[in-house]
């Protein structure tokens, strides 16, 4: 997430518009040997007043769980709300008339309500970026949990376009077109106690999921979009029951890791065009040479600041072109590879070949400061 600006989040280039031939989205195939299960928790933190809409009470988060299920049980899951992407479309395209129902209606791999699989898993919590829904890391999240692991997709509210709530209600962004105090260091510092906050309550004695028994304490990792990267390394900074972290393209704004992470491992990737070692963000230099544990720095040739998510794929069924000319399948398979290869080797101990260096089936991605 660039620090100059919030607008600089959007999903999609705001400077086109989706032609008359709409298509229905399609989330590419999870890799692993899992079926994928879905469920949604509503937590509210009632020691802690929301940080953006103080009168709106209690903090209270949205999450996305996926964990690993018995194939054909339960019922497809949906990618958002309608009215959720009613308000995403109007912040990131502003001009366009593709309906939101069609971007609701995005064909998930993921199944609600699916009977979970017996054992226990590690545990990836991931964060969105600025203004956009945790739906646009569902891919990621699929893939994971069909890779055996438990995943916590967490909406930060008031901090995306729209979150849906049980009741009914869905709450706008409130400090999208007014970034508060100290931004975005205080927006990180904000999402690592929500992460805190999530890891309670999914770890604690009294667990607020049904299937938590499924969840390895002692194998917790987190991913970051953006300003979730961001708040990946301060999350990490701040509790150490996060053993392994990942940043996706987020501009470094704390001071964290300017400590270190205690030896435990982080990996940054991101598109060439920005952070290239020396690059122009020389947070990513600062935060590199801080890291005291395993690391690696891979930069994405072609790839878009939201190559990292759902949103070329959700662009190219709106006939949107991704900027940088990295295809949106493609995009999605690197980001699923690292990723998930990163996640195996440091909470799961699976040597990972492809974590040593270039590897010539996947020509685009570079290894920085090798």
């Amino acid at each position: 997430m660039a620090s100059a600006a919030p607008s600089a989040s959007a999903p999609i280039a705001a400077a086109h518009t989706a032609p008359k031939a709409f298509t229905t989205p399609e989330l590419p195939r999870p890799t692993g040997p899992h079926a994928a299960g879905r469920d949604i928790l509503h937590l509210v933190d009632q020691d802690r007043p929301d940080p953006w809409v103080p009168s709106a009470g209690p903090r209270q988060l949205m999450v996305s769980m996926y964990y690993p299920a018995h194939p054909g049980t339960g019922g497809p899951a949906p990618y958002m709300t309608a009215e959720e992407a009613r308000l995403q479309l109007k912040l990131m395209l502003p001009n366009s008339d593709y309906p939101p129902q069609l971007l609701a209606n995005t064909r998930t791999r993921a199944h609600a309500g699916a009977r979970p699989e017996h054992g226990r898993f590690p545990l990836v919590v991931l964060s969105p970026g600025f203004a956009m829904s945790r739906s646009t890391l569902t891919g990621l999240a699929e893939d994971l949990a069909s890779r055996g692991y438990v995943v916590a997709l967490v909406d930060h509210t008031y901090e995306a376009a729209g979150i849906t709530f049980p009741d009914g209600r869905t709450l706008a962004c409130a400090i999208c077109d007014t970034p508060p105090a100290g931004w975005p260091g205080t927006v990180s510092a904000s999402r690592a106690k929500d992460i805190s906050f999530v890891l309670d309550e999914l770890t604690g004695r009294h667990p607020a999921w049904r299937y938590a028994r499924m969840i390895d304490p002692n194998r917790i990792g987190m991913a970051g979009h953006s300003i979730g990267g961001d708040a990946t390394s301060v999350a990490m900074a701040a509790d150490d029951r996060i053993r392994a972290g990942v940043n996706m393209d987020g501009h470094f704004n704390a001071t964290e890791p300017a400590t270190g992470m205690h030896g435990r491992p982080f990996l940054l990737i991101d598109k060439l065009a920005d952070h290239p070692a020396g690059g122009g963000d020389t947070s990513w230099d600062k935060a590199w040479a801080n890291l005291d544990g395993w690391k690696r720095w891979l930069t994405v040739t072609g790839a878009d600041h939201t190559s990292f998510t759902d949103a070329d794929v959700l662009g190219a069924a709106m006939g949107i072109p991704t900027p940088n000319g990295l295809p949106a399948p493609r995009s999605e398979e690197i980001t699923r590879s690292y990723v998930g290869a990163f996640f195996d080797l440091q909470l799961k101990g699976i040597p990972q070949p492809l974590l040593d260096g270039p590897s010539p089936a996947n020509p685009e991605v570079a290894f920085q400061h090798p």
